[in-house]
């Protein structure tokens, strides 16, 4: 099915940003930029469409079959589903060519079926043609096709394109820097996601208590509720729900688990939100309560993110949150007998030797925005040619570091440290099959971090009276 179209209008910042890229590419460039296809879920039956990100942060439309064309003199034409009553009655309403320009503040529209006749004579004429390179399969081709067409026509004068850039580039630093409208958008999606969890959470001790049957799947679908109840359209990701030993999989799956009383239960889970992802996790003791060894692990997870938060602000660098992260997370392994000192060494051993990363293996976070892993480089670009290697101490292979990126205020990132306890020789029993994440997003600011997804309970006694009530 279709999905029906956001009647966004320029005002909302498209335009700028239209303009912004006319800009980037020169006054005798052009741009292409089309939105994602539909995917086929099985037979006759299409995935719930959503448009491509750099596609929709350009122009706010969420119809599929489209295609967006700005040239250098910051010129934009819209190309879309041409206005048709029989299929409208099947898959929804059609904003039309007619109405687009009007609707969403672009120059001129034409129906998508006449692209590949307009295509030839937008290009005649422009030195450099821009595109999303490794993003849409076939596009390369297609834009091969219209080149050669521009090319069969040089003995009448016309000038074919000397270069092919990908647009990427330039659009991921647009969007790294979030507005004040997309702030907006992710700190609502941030409060959707924060109820969602805590209904499932208090669903999971009152289900418990009343001495019911609680599966994985019962808390996945107060997510989901909770989600549409207030307007999402979507999940942002698949939703992890991950009861006892099955949290210690970094990529589980709700699925029909059994949620048992002393165990604790990860949930990864969160809403999209007018084309913007939010991104929790929390864990919790399934009948809420913890144990005395849940607890002491929880602690020290809750900790190693309180020294990332601290760590994150303007003119940090992106790694900073993580090493802070690792630091604590490091030290709690030795202070709790995860690590054995006279094993492992040090502190400084078990940082050097990543001796930590049989508990913790990821990194403490990412980009977030329009995509749940959102584009933006992780590199600083004023300092990309400082190159250093180093060969890593785990596998043995050489790595080619160079500067993190320097933090700027209105950058979103998740801060995401954890703990997983499989079990293993050396390990002690109490902490077996434990997997804690605690993750929540944060906009950068000049003096800090502003946590968007605080709405449900970080602090173990918070959660414990939460899940009585």
């Amino acid at each position: 099915m279709t999905a029906t179209p956001l009647a966004k209008t320029a005002d909302t910042g498209y335009a700028q940003r239209r303009a912004q890229v006319a800009k980037l590419i020169g006054p005798h460039g052009i741009a292409i930029i089309p939105t994602a296809p539909e995917q086929q879920r099985n037979r006759d039956s299409d995935f719930l469409f959503r448009p491509d990100s750099y596609f929709y942060y350009l122009t706010g439309f969420t119809e599929p079959k489209a295609w967006l064309v700005i040239t250098g003199d910051g010129k934009t034409s819209l190309f879309c589903q041409a206005k048709d009553q029989e299929r409208e009655i099947w898959d929804g309403y059609r904003l039309g060519p007619q109405a687009a320009p009007a609707a969403l503040g672009v120059d001129a529209a034409f129906a998508v079926a006449e692209l590949d006749a307009q295509l030839p004579g937008l290009l005649d004429g422009r030195d450099a043609v821009w595109y999303p390179f490794a993003t849409h399969k076939g596009l390369e081709t297609r834009i091969d096709g219209w080149l050669g067409s521009v090319r069969a026509r040089v003995r009448y004068g016309t000038l074919c394109p000397e270069q092919q850039r990908d647009l990427c580039g330039l659009l991921d630093e647009m969007r790294l820097v979030k507005d004040a409208h997309e702030q907006a958008t992710m700190r609502r999606a941030g409060q959707i996601s924060a109820g969602a969890h805590i209904r499932a959470m208090q669903l999971s001790a009152r289900m418990l208590r009343a001495g019911q049957e609680v599966r994985e799947y019962h808390l996945d679908a107060e997510l989901l509720h909770e989600f549409r109840r207030h307007g999402s359209q979507s999940p942002a990701y698949g939703s992890i729900v991950a009861a006892g030993a099955n949290a210690c999989v970094l990529h589980y799956r709700a699925d029909a688990g059994q949620v048992r009383a002393g165990e604790l239960v990860l949930i990864d889970a969160a809403c999209e939100l007018d084309g913007y992802a939010s991104d929790i996790t929390r864990t919790f003791p399934a009948n809420g309560r913890f144990s005395g060894p849940q607890r002491a692990l929880y602690e020290l997870v809750l900790a190693a993110q309180e020294a990332a938060v601290a760590a994150a602000r303007a003119g940090a660098r992106f790694t900073d949150p993580h090493e802070a992260s690792v630091k604590v997370l490091a030290q709690g392994m030795l202070d709790l007998g995860l690590l054995e000192r006279n094993k492992v060494g040090s502190l400084e051993d078990v940082i050097e030797k990543r001796a930590y990363f049989q508990f913790y293996m990821h990194r403490t976070g990412h980009w977030i925005g329009m995509d749940v892993h959102d584009c933006g480089a992780y590199t600083e670009p004023s300092e990309i040619g400082q190159v250093s290697t180093r060969k890593d101490a785990l596998t043995g292979d050489l790595i080619k570091d160079r500067p993190a990126r320097i933090l700027q205020p209105g950058m979103v990132l998740t801060i995401e440290p954890g703990i997983y306890v499989r079990p293993a020789a050396g390990v002690p029993a109490q902490f077996h099959n434990i997997g804690i994440r605690i993750e929540d997003d944060a906009i950068v600011t000049a003096s800090g971090c502003e946590l968007i997804t605080r709405g449900v309970p970080v602090l173990a006694d918070d959660i414990e009276a939460l899940m009585r009530s």
